[in-house]
């Protein structure tokens, strides 16, 4: 089980969480982004760049990924392939995509694509708050307690 981090536009706070998940429990953690993004040094955490373009690093992570691994994204499409794949899929705000709850985060999304589109500013998500932190951190302790390799 290894963790894949859609790093480009994952916050700071988050890496930091998953970098001390890693190395308390020996998961590997890959950071993948089309720009180079400081980890600290462990045998456990990498960081893979891969070339600017639209869903390189999302496609990157697809190829790579494995039944059971866990991706960390925000980003919609991303979580409804790894999910497809096999894998488990958690947002940087500690919420789970799930295969119950993707098709209708896809829905979503496509709808605020065509708000944008005809030039409705739907603005952005905030940054995650404590809240949203503490979730996040929870879901990540639980998931890995339950399927982190042992030993």
């Amino acid at each position: 089980m290894k963790i894949w981090v859609d790093a480009d536009a994952c916050p700071v706070v988050i890496r930091e969480i998953l970098f001390r998940a890693a190395e308390r429990t020996g998961v590997e953690l890959t950071l993948v982004a089309n720009q180079p993004i400081r980890i600290p040094r462990s045998p456990r955490i990498s960081m893979m760049q891969v070339p600017s373009g639209f869903d390189v690093a999302d496609n990157e992570i697809v190829r790579l990924l494995e039944a059971g691994d866990l991706v960390i994204t925000g980003d919609i499409p991303l979580a409804a392939e790894a999910i497809e794949k096999g894998g488990h899929a958690l947002n940087p705000r500690g919420e789970w995509y799930t295969p119950e709850s993707i098709r209708q985060r896809l829905n979503m999304r496509d709808f605020m694509d065509t708000l944008r589109a005809s030039g409705v500013d739907t603005g952005g998500p905030a940054a995650p708050g404590q809240r949203e932190r503490q979730d996040f951190a929870n879901h990540l302790d639980r998931f890995l307690a339950k399927n982190a390799p042992r030993g």
